[in-house]
């Protein structure tokens, strides 16, 4: 009898059709079960990680903004435990925490401001036991205070707020929002407006390669030499966007440069469809790539995470090329979606490689002579920041001193430091 195939095992595609079919914990577990056995990876785990959120926000039973935080966090936790060397879960789960928080707000705000036309909305939405005291009444201009250390309400200005934002003095929690007790109504609100943000989220996802290759012609001009490593979708897109307005060369590198599955070179169907628009393309293996990299105008990758540092988490061997790129003058050019945004700052620890199986480099056959050897296939590879030129996101170019702004407008400062790896699966 042969052995069971593995095709038993369910796929995204699977998994998301029956999401609304099946318990959502079961869900959890059943994309836990794909990731750890790498059946999802890479940019398909900010996708799976934004569905999966999405029924926990509208499925789960929860009362007030600290139990949905503390959700939302668990399972993040237990995503980001099954695949830890995929930081773009982290991102996503940051990114929904931080549209709760602002959702929660704005509800606050609401109720403030419904609260100051009306005394008796304010005691609908208030504990009805002990009764509430009436308060005074509030200047509009104190909805925005703080607490003095004296005790004292100040108004803030424009600056404050602003300062705020970035201040660890202030930090907005769940646990400070008046929602913590807010009546079904407010709950049902605000499950709604976090499900139309997380599903904000999914369509910046699906649209962000399309965006980002919107500046291909931009950045690839006539006649240029194009080296690309290890192409990603994005990558592809973005070339072969550009080759429909210009007509360019590019060397695609890999580390094989014969595929050990079909016996065909890699990436065929992208050479096919950059021939088809007039661009040469030449094949060359990557440990070949010095012969060229004096010929070409830029190298152009794409990232599998882009740290608040500006430093790159990117496919084994690429470092090597921005590394030459940079002892020739030529520009390294990295294409990453927003998504794709770490808040962390990376230190050596942080970034060791994923670690990959040695035995298609080396044969074990071999027997006593390769019991004495150490192998390490590395996956990844960090690129510091300063072999960095420029980064193309579906904002558009951005420098690295540009990053600091981009990741304040999408992650706050209270989930930055949260850890999504603590504890076991």
């Amino acid at each position: 009898m042969p052995p069971p195939q593995a095709s038993y095992a369910p796929s995204l595609d699977k998994l998301i059709k029956s999401l609304k079919s099946q318990p959502y914990e079961t869900s959890i577990e059943a994309l836990i079960f794909l990731l750890k056995r790498r059946q999802v990876k890479g940019d398909d785990c900010a996708v799976a990680t934004a569905h999966i959120l999405l029924q926990v926000v509208a499925r789960s039973k929860w009362h007030d903004v600290d139990q949905l935080l503390g959700r939302v966090q668990s399972v993040g936790s237990r995503l980001a435990r099954a695949a830890p060397h995929e930081p773009v879960i982290g991102n996503i789960v940051r990114r929904v925490l931080g549209l709760i928080r602002d959702e929660a707000s704005e509800e606050r705000n609401n109720a403030d401001d419904l609260g100051s036309e009306s005394g008796s909305d304010i005691q609908s939405l208030a504990p009805t036991n002990p009764p509430p005291q009436r308060p005074a009444p509030t200047p509009v201009l104190m909805r925005s205070s703080t607490a003095a250390p004296g005790g004292l309400q100040v108004s803030k200005s424009m600056f404050n707020i602003l300062s705020a934002a970035t201040s660890a003095d202030t930090p907005m929690t769940g646990a400070s929002t008046p929602l913590s007790q807010a009546q079904p109504a407010s709950v049902h609100a605000l499950r709604t407006e976090v499900i139309d943000g997380i599903e904000e989220i999914m369509d910046e996802i699906q649209s962000a390669d399309d965006q980002i290759a919107s500046f291909a012609d931009v950045q690839i001009h006539p006649g240029e030499y194009v080296l690309a490593y290890q192409p990603t979708k994005t990558v592809e897109r973005f070339l072969i966007k550009a080759a429909t307005k210009r007509r360019f060369t590019v060397f695609i590198a890999s580390i094989d440069p014969i595929d050990p599955g079909t016996g065909e070179k890699p990436y065929a169907a992208l050479r096919k469809k950059l021939n088809s628009h007039g661009v040469t393309t030449v094949n060359l293996a990557s440990n070949g790539l010095m012969a060229y990299i004096s010929r070409v105008n830029k190298v152009i990758f794409g990232a599998k995470v882009i740290y608040q540092n500006g430093g790159l988490l990117v496919d084994s061997g690429a470092c090597i090329a921005a590394q030459a790129a940079r002892e020739f003058l030529k520009p390294v050019i990295v294409l990453g979606a927003v998504y794709k945004f770490c808040p962390e700052d990376p230190s050596d620890e942080a970034v060791i490689g994923e670690l990959g199986n040695p035995s298609s480099f080396v044969s074990y056959a071999g027997g006593p002579e390769v019991e004495a050897l150490d192998i390490e296939n590395t996956v990844t590879d960090y690129i510091p920041p300063s072999l960095v030129e420029v980064y193309i996101t579906n904002l558009g170019p951005q420098t690295r001193h540009h990053l600091a702004s981009i990741l304040a407008d999408h992650y706050k400062v209270e989930d930055i430091g949260y850890s999504l790896h603590d504890g076991e699966v």
